[in-house]
């Protein structure tokens, strides 16, 4: 019973941790803070909502097939019962942590169609900020590192 709830409370903590994961235009990762980004003025064109798919890193499978594995051996009456009945908990564990990953990192996010100064066009997704954007703002391209955001341009 213990192993079921320390394998219990390891899942927990592996989907609370990828929780926290975040895409957010408002928070910056750390190794790009004081570091020179290159910025791109424009005019937002258009805006629509997409969802970003959720991330399928393993772990929740992992954990999930461990987790179900534990279980549904301890439940057999023992012998080559107990190890059919956590083979197939197990199986069924790892679809559901799978699924768990997957939809606890999923997010909506917004497409961002942007001209820019010379003409060309740019489309981005980001998440959903604070900062609310609509067509026909003048906004900001802001690359650093490969990875870009889109921001109000100062007035």
């Amino acid at each position: 019973m213990k192993a079921i709830m320390k394998m219990g409370l390891s899942t927990a903590l592996v989907l609370a941790l990828g929780a926290c994961a975040t895409s957010s235009p408002d928070v910056i990762q750390r190794g790009d803070a004081q570091r020179m980004s290159q910025v791109q003025d424009g005019v937002l064109l258009s805006i629509r909502t997409v969802t970003v798919d959720g991330s399928q890193s393993g772990i929740g499978a992992a954990v999930g097939g461990v987790t179900g594995a534990v279980a549904g051996a301890s439940r057999g009456a023992g012998g080559g019962e107990s190890q059919v009945i956590g083979l197939l908990v197990g199986v069924a564990g790892a679809v559901a942590g799978n699924t768990i990953e997957r939809m606890s990192t999923r997010e909506e996010a917004n497409e961002l169609l942007i001209q820019l100064k010379g003409g060309e066009r740019r489309a981005i997704v980001q998440a959903k900020g604070s900062e609310t954007l609509v067509p026909g703002d003048s906004v900001i391209i802001v690359t650093t590192g490969g990875k870009v955001r889109v921001t109000k341009a100062p007035k």
